[in-house]
């Protein structure tokens, strides 16, 4: 007996397969819920920081024992108008110091602080004009290039010295970082 197998279709030659190219591994699922949440958190931390912040500033209250701002120095000096017009206002610290030599040793008294004001060296003759002090007091204190300096109300015998601009290169709150190349601007020069 002969077996006879029924013809099968003939198959086209199949087209060559593409050599397997080394696959990656699945990436994973990102965290994108965890890092908005992160992010919303730090948001809210922020917005909350700068609330406190502007609570903080608006309701400081400006006295002797908290001087917050330079408007409080400003306001509180002797002539503020004459003051911030003719020169800049400053905190005048008084001191005393003892130099003892046998044996050698140096004491410092408390200092008192109290508001003053100094004047530009081109407003010097203000006092002057108001007879608060001579002509040749002026005359002395600008040819060593200096100019003048008071605690008290002009108005009432206040007390003026003659008093000098220290160099910016010993200022060290001059070089902290950020706050520029430590050189005393235009409005520095008195």
């Amino acid at each position: 007996m002969l077996f006879t197998f029924p013809a099968m279709p003939r198959r086209s030659p199949s087209p060559p397969r593409p050599r397997p190219q080394t696959r990656r591994p699945p990436e994973p699922e990102s965290k994108s819920a965890v890092n908005t949440r992160t992010l919303a958190v730090l948001g809210g931390v922020f917005i909350i920081g700068v609330g406190v912040g502007v609570t903080f500033s608006k309701t400081t209250t400006l006295n002797p024992d908290n001087v917050a701002s330079t408007q409080f120095i400003d306001q509180a000096a002797p002539n503020p108008d004459i003051c911030v017009q003719f020169g800049a206002s400053a905190i005048a610290v008084d001191t005393r110091i003892f130099v003892t030599f046998n044996p050698f040793s140096v004491f410092v008294s408390q200092p008192s602080m109290q508001p003053g004001c100094v004047l530009r060296a081109n407003n010097v003759a203000l006092l002057e004009q108001r007879q608060l002090i001579t002509g040749e007091q002026l005359r002395s204190c600008r040819q060593r290039l200096n100019t003048f300096g008071y605690v008290g109300n002009l108005d009432a015998k206040p007390e003026i010295s003659c008093v000098y601009q220290s160099t910016t290169d010993k200022n060290l709150f001059l070089k902290l970082s950020g706050l520029g190349n430590g050189a005393a601007g235009e409005t520095g020069n008195f």
